[in-house]
């Protein structure tokens, strides 16, 4: 085998991983072949269980018991990491090699502070002093953007946003100055505007320090606008590599071409732009507030003032009849907030009125308006009870909404209706895959056959190609039902496909609401247009 050029950091050749499941041998891994240089970034992009995140587990020796590596090698700076023992490995961790993982929560001690989990690092692998390291924290929360680092380093996980923690993430990972850091989806779970604050970040980080980068995601937008090459994976085998331009530009093969076209496109619309609607509302909200906290007992006892947080601020909007409304924002924008006041999880203020019956309050929501508006939640784990069978999660809406008949039958049509096997019925959530369970959501949501369904962040856990397909089934559920739906998220390029109108929220305020041909003009209010400009465009492409 030759050996490594000098510039080489991370060096993959002839690489395969296999897995001892109770149902045989699973060929993860299938003859990977990667190089990547120093300074460089390789973007990594395939479908959920294409193996990824295996590969990266791989070179950074994270591998379950039950992996089996039967071919090839791995070597950072010309090293064998194979040949390594676990103590070696421990020390090149956070050294040499660095990962940042896809949710920051998972991967901070939600026990210790902020500071101490950073400065660990520094202490272990630059032998610093804790005071020295302390100082040092501080330093590095200051270069990835934090605000008031000192204050940071004494907080606890709980106590950060969701963007600060992936910033600490970060720091961390670039605090030893390693030579190749892999990140694996980082920023998939935040927002737009935070999206592409990280973004930045990372970029600025990787051309300061020259870093190896190993970037893996499913938005092949940003990776475009990231890495300078790009690698595509299916089924544990890398199908092409090659330059940015070469592999969106001209693929040569149909799967990477498949994965472009589900990238949404704002110009690429799939409904038909609606006319002026004559008709009434079938859901009004008028002034609706939403407050959150409730007043200390020794606030009350010593009659301190006392404000409570408001999650909405006078909310004024409507959904006229098949109406699809897409409403987009930063986290914290109020948008969530705002569908839980609707379905009855959230106490509010104001008034609202659903096929013109007023609704003043939970009392309001009786059976007949919780048949009629449906709720689908972000993630269908949360969502779906673990110990129940699909059929029981099915025929609970059916018993409650349902009209009688033959329950197997309904449930195979509901199943039917959402494209998965009338055999599903027997398996359990954990028997299924993401988009999979989603599409069970999906099925649930629709047993009462309601008038308006509200998909709060649906889609943002799913890969290109399975948000496509949830997304298709969302428009043929809507063409054959004629049932409104309130689209929240915070993908533009997709709601700008899909919506009618598009309400835009900040800070719990409603900004806007417009109709969607007109979400891109200049004259757009200034935090429109700031959600615009941060989506990732794919730059030199030609999708």
């Amino acid at each position: 085998m030759s050996q490594p050029q000098q510039s080489s950091v991370l060096q993959i050749r002839d690489y395969c991983l296999d897995y001892l499941t109770a149902n045989g041998t699973f060929h993860a891994l299938k003859t990977i072949n990667l190089e990547i240089r120093a300074g460089e970034i390789l973007g990594l992009v395939g479908e959920s269980g294409s193996g990824k995140t295996s590969l990266a587990w791989s070179i950074m020796r994270y591998l379950p018991g039950n992996a089996r590596e039967v071919g090839g090698s791995i070597r950072l700076l010309g090293e064998d990491l194979a040949a390594k023992t676990a103590a070696e490995i421990g020390r090149m961790r956070g050294r040499q090699i660095s990962m940042v993982f896809q949710d920051p929560g998972t991967s901070l001690n939600p026990t210790l502070s902020l500071g101490t989990q950073l400065t660990e690092a520094l202490t272990r692998h630059r032998g610093l002093t804790k005071r020295q390291a302390w100082s040092e924290g501080e330093a590095m929360l200051a270069r990835v953007g934090l605000k008031n680092p000192a204050q940071m380093m004494r907080r606890m996980p709980h106590e950060a946003s969701g963007g600060e923690k992936q910033r600490v993430v970060i720091a961390t990972a670039f605090a030893c100055n390693p030579a190749c850091i892999i990140f694996d989806e980082p920023t998939t779970a935040l927002d737009v505007i935070t999206s592409r604050q990280i973004l930045d970040l990372f970029l600025d980080l990787q051309a300061e320090t020259g870093v190896a980068s190993l970037y893996i995601s499913h938005d092949l937008a940003l990776l475009s606008r990231t890495a300078k090459r790009v690698a595509v994976i299916r089924k544990g085998e890398i199908v092409e590599q090659g330059s940015v331009a070469e592999i969106f530009g001209a693929p040569r093969q149909d799967y990477t071409k498949e994965l472009l076209a589900a990238v949404p496109r704002p110009d690429k619309r799939l409904v038909e732009t609606r006319p002026s609607y004559e008709t009434a509302p079938l859901m009004e909200v008028e002034n609706v507030s939403v407050h959150y906290g409730r007043k200390p007992f020794l606030s009350a006892l010593t009659g301190r003032s006392f404000e409570r947080f408001a999650g909405n601020r006078a909310i004024s909007l409507s959904i006229q009849p098949g109406e699809i409304l897409g409403i987009v924002g930063e986290s914290g924008s109020g948008k969530s907030t705002l569908a839980k006041a609707m379905t009855g999880l959230n106490p509010f203020e104001g008034r609202m009125s659903f096929g013109g019956r007023a609704i003043t309050g939970l009392a309001d929501m009786d059976k007949a308006y919780r048949k009629d508006v449906q709720l689908i939640f972000q993630h269908p784990d949360a969502s779906l009870n673990p110990r129940q069978r699909i059929d029981e999660i099915l025929g609970r809406p059916l018993r409650l909404y349902g009209d009688t008949g033959s329950r197997p039958q309904q449930i195979g049509e509901l199943l039917e209706q959402v494209r998965l096997p009338r055999s599903y019925a027997n398996r359990y959530p954990h028997q299924l895959s993401g988009g999979e369970k989603q599409r069970v959501a999906i099925a649930r949501a629709f047993a009462s056959r309601p008038r308006l369904v509200i998909c709060d962040e649906i889609t943002s856990a799913l890969d290109v190609s399975v948000q496509a397909s949830i997304v298709q089934l969302l428009l043929e559920l809507h063409r054959r039902h004629g049932t409104a739906f309130l689209f929240i998220t915070h993908d533009l390029n997709l709601v700008r496909q899909i919506a009618h109108r598009i309400a835009v929220m900040y800070r719990g305020d409603l900004i806007e609401l417009v109709p969607t041909d007109q979400i891109a003009s200049p004259d757009r209010a200034a935090y429109t247009r700031q959600l615009i400009e941060a989506v990732p465009a794919p730059a030199g492409t030609s999708f």
